[in-house]
């Protein structure tokens, strides 16, 4: 990027500050230049003694030159020590850190609001320092900031904290009259202080961790978008189904990725475009995801049912599929139905999708004797999450369907899932229980004998504990 931030003496106000002293004394300096030297040409083209009016004039020259020279010294381009510029410390700041950086007093004390910024300008020498005098005119924090370079013009995308009175379309309106166009603005929250490389990092351990973390980590990588994963077809050699390259392909606001398995990932966000950056960060997130090859973390929870009898809870995955067609043959056409809506003989086709961690996280439940009597599953459909229980009936009403799905949900959260949504018959009256035992705000929809229960989450929302008495054996962590 070959910009700079040039450094220009301001008011508080954040414009240039003009001394009108330093520009008289200079302004006179000169005049009387030009003045001596006009003198002195007549002088000696009429007078006799010429070699003494250039000596006198060469000293007035010399003690012009050496009082300017004292001046500039004493009255530079630097502001004076009473008026630098900078801002008053607040009084938060003398204090110490704020309780809530999202808002939060301000120098005078108004409220101050955090706000993630993105607007496009030329890629040249002072187009940066025109947007930072903007914000500072209107006493606005330049927390983090990042370039994405586009050939002849910059994305620059910021982390401000701002008065709160300034709002979006103040913001947006001050970018603007500094050159700034095609600006995207959105509240933030204390999670994205965090800068960049570190949070890069922190969603890579996670995918090496889990390969359930993909869409998550994407999600969080690129901000609100749709993620959806096509399946492998028949393509030509080197090419994915849709005529995606090995490489992937960037198209506006549409990224499309080779998934490690063979398909397609298609990302999507609305209204905002991908850069190119944003485009390698999550190429390199799906090669990393590719290399490891699937994977689900270790770990089981050993807990008490109210009657007696000890279940474990832990991850499940591919692995798991002869034990999950088991527990499908002992499951009565009822249960079966309930849960997968269609033929009773189709149930199987679809553990292969549901127990792969491409596609979300599964939980099975255990018995002591190590059979499968239950599952539970968190999908990411597309940039929304659906939640989905079967329990063996001889196994059901013992609250291992609501121990389940306390911990999908929990799970959900951690995510930072907006809201889980789980599709039933309206007969299936322990699914609403369970459901309404999460707690939290519900949304049914009822169509032609299918239900619909969306529970809404949101930042404060508190991942939800065990049900069930915990035996105190864990072994390693599934992410619960």
């Amino acid at each position: 990027m070959k910009r700079k931030m040039s450094e220009v003496t301001r008011r508080r106000d954040g414009r240039p500050a003009h001394h009108w002293r330093r520009d008289v004394v200079e302004l006179a300096a000169l005049f009387t230049a030009v003045a001596i030297a006009d003198a002195v040409a007549n002088l000696i083209g009429h007078g006799p003694d010429g070699p003494a009016l250039l000596l006198i004039s060469a000293a007035v020259l010399v003690a012009t030159a050496a009082f300017h020279t004292w001046w500039a010294r004493r009255h530079g381009h630097a502001p004076p020590a009473a008026d630098t510029g900078a801002r008053p410390r607040s009084p938060e700041r003398r204090a110490g850190p704020p309780a809530s950086p999202a808002h939060e007093p301000g120098a005078t004390g108004a409220a101050r609001t955090l706000w993630r910024m993105r607007t496009t300008v030329r890629d040249e020498p002072g187009a940066l320092a025109a947007l930072c005098a903007a914000f500072a005119g209107h006493r606005v924090d330049i927390l983090s900031l990042q370039t994405h370079p586009l050939g002849t013009d910059t994305v620059d995308e910021f982390l401000l904290r701002a008065p709160e009175r300034l709002g979006a379309s103040g913001l947006t309106r001050a970018v603007a009259l500094a050159g700034g166009t095609g600006t995207w603005v959105e509240r933030a929250d204390p999670h994205d202080l965090v800068d960049a490389p570190t949070r890069v990092l922190g969603l890579a351990t996670r995918t090496a961790l889990d390969a359930a973390e993909l869409p998550v980590a994407l999600r969080q990588l690129l901000g609100r978008c749709t993620i959806r994963t096509l399946p492998t077809r028949p393509a030509p050699s080197g090419r994915t189904p849709d005529g995606v390259p090995v490489e992937g392909a960037l198209e506006d606001t549409v990224m499309r990725l080779r998934a490690p398995e063979g398909g397609v990932i298609t990302v999507e966000r609305p209204h905002l475009p991908f850069t190119p950056t944003e485009f390698a960060r999550a190429r390199a997130l799906v090669e990393l995801d590719a290399r490891l090859g699937p994977r689900v973390p270790h770990g089981r929870d050993v807990l008490t049912l109210p009657e007696g009898g000890a279940i474990t809870v832990r991850r499940a995955g591919p692995d798991d599929l002869d034990a999950a067609r088991s527990m499908h043959e002992r499951c009565t056409p009822a249960t079966l139905g309930l849960r997968y809506h269609g033929p009773v003989g189709d149930a199987d086709r679809y553990l292969n999708h549901l127990l792969s961690p491409r596609f979300g996280r599964t939980l099975a439940v255990e018995t002591e004797s190590g059979r499968i009597v239950g599952l539970g599953h968190l999908l990411w459909d597309g940039d929304e999450t659906e939640v989905a229980l079967l329990v063996e009936d001889a196994w059901q009403r013992r609250g291992i369907g609501g121990e389940l799905l306390s911990r999908l949900v929990g799970m959900a959260v951690g995510a930072g899932c907006e809201s889980v949504y789980a599709v039933t018959r309206s007969a299936n009256t322990g699914m609403v229980a369970a459901m309404r035992g999460l707690g939290l705000p519900l949304d049914f929809q009822v169509e032609e004998g299918t239900l619909v229960i969306t529970a809404r989450l949101d930042a404060t929302t508190t991942p939800l504990t065990s049900r069930l008495p915990h035996d105190g054996v864990r072994e390693g962590s599934f992410r619960d």
